[in-house]
């Protein structure tokens, strides 16, 4: 046949995240000893109150379509928390659920996006962002953090790459892959350039309630009227509730916005999971101490992680502040040999650990930082420390 497949879709690179942990799980079930750093969700169990919630929904018929943009009791309870937790005024017809974050994400491209739209995402910066810009026909313009910034881009940054095309700015706090985030002072600033650019800002604050110490999190639209209109609060359930396989996440935006993007979804997807959406009520709504409990132990983790990996050889990382990763700067080891052969780049490093010492890390190209490796602390203690253990191992033998 000499019919051509779509050219967007061929250009997609595939998750390279999603690989790797792929690759991880067919050595386990072949029998190998894997410690699979590469999680990006909880290791925990969705909690027990929120399942029982989805199983009331299917036992008392809760199984057919819903509106388009979600239910009206699950927005009311989203509108609730954006208002107490975020200090944002969101009414429910502002409100658009979708089938997870990266929907809705995706809606919000396709919602804002002509052809040729550019957009500014800092890097290091999560890989489906690029992706999904392209797929809404957008253009992605990268600008890059420095590790003496906290891998955190500033406003002049932002204002310096700002051009007559620029239509919007992809803002990530906490950060994956960096654990990073924003201050309000660095948000303030940044606030100041987008209203006078009068761009968009979208703002995904997935791994909000994932923040430890005395940080906060703060949610840029919250700053004042001006950025709060040129803002699209992006979060979901998947990360603070353990609930990555129900697939619900949300918006808040203008009223104009959530029409397109409810318009959007009800031709792609129809409506969220219905089972889903009414578990995600009591999620939002029931008691929080298995959330809170679920924090506490990644807090433990990341202690534990960021102090023994600043002991390594050849390494360098900064102490992450939220989400469940650690970055880590492989600048100085990608200069060495490991048994003869040149490491050069992360990728590299990435390979001979997974067929050699059995530990699967995420390499960070695809994240805008060759030099730089992921590793996700959502795994238990006890493969944390046999996985650090190999690690170190490997770092010791370079030369």
């Amino acid at each position: 046949m000499s019919l051509e497949l779509s050219k967007k879709a061929k250009a997609v690179k595939p998750s390279s995240t999603l690989a790797i942990t792929a690759k991880a799980k067919e050595l386990k079930a072949s029998g190998v000893d894997i410690v699979g750093f590469g999680a990006g969700e909880p290791d925990f169990n969705t909690p027990k109150n929120i399942c029982d919630a989805g199983i009331e929904a299917i036992n008392t018929g809760f199984t057919k379509y819903t509106p388009a943009s979600g239910t009206n009791e699950l927005k009311s309870a989203i509108s609730k928390k954006f208002k107490e937790f975020n200090g944002l005024d969101y009414a429910p017809n502002q409100i658009v659920i979708s089938n997870g974050g990266k929907q809705g994400l995706s809606n919000v491209f396709d919602a804002i996006l002509n052809p040729g739209d550019e957009v500014i995402i800092p890097a290091p910066y999560w890989l489906s962002y690029p992706e999904m810009v392209k797929l809404s026909d957008g253009v992605p313009v990268f600008i890059f953090g420095t590790k003496e910034n906290g891998y955190k881009v500033t406003a002049k940054q932002l204002e310096d790459a700002i051009t007559d095309k620029t239509k919007a700015f992809v803002l990530n706090t906490p950060s994956n892959p960096t654990g990073m985030i924003y201050t309000k002072k660095e948000l303030e600033a940044i606030a100041d350039v987008i209203v006078k650019h009068d761009i968009y800002c979208v703002s995904d604050e997935m791994y909000e309630y994932l923040i430890y110490g005395d940080d906060k999190h703060v949610s840029i639209a919250s700053l004042n009227d001006e950025i709060y209109k040129r803002t699209i609060t992006c979060s979901g359930l998947s990360k603070s509730y353990a609930m990555t396989g129900w697939r619900i996440g949300y918006t808040g935006s203008s009223v104009e916005i959530a029409k397109l993007m409810g318009a959007m979804q009800s031709h792609a997807t129809s409506n969220p999971n219905s089972i889903a959406q009414y578990a995600s009520v009591e999620a939002l709504t029931g008691p929080q101490e298995d959330m809170v409990k679920m924090r506490d132990e990644f807090n433990r983790r990341r202690i534990y992680m960021y102090n023994r990996i600043k002991g390594f050889p050849h390494v360098d990382l900064l102490e992450p502040k939220g989400a469940f990763y650690v970055f880590i700067d492989l600048s100085e080891a990608l200069k060495l040999s490991y048994k003869g052969t040149k490491l050069e780049t992360a990728a590299k490093v990435a390979e001979i650990l997974i067929n050699e010492f059995a530990v699967a890390v995420i390499p960070c190209a695809d994240f805008g930082f060759p030099t730089h490796i992921r590793l996700s602390y959502a795994i238990s203690m006890e493969s944390i420390e046999k996985g650090l253990n190999r690690i170190e191992d490997f770092l010791k033998q370079l030369q």
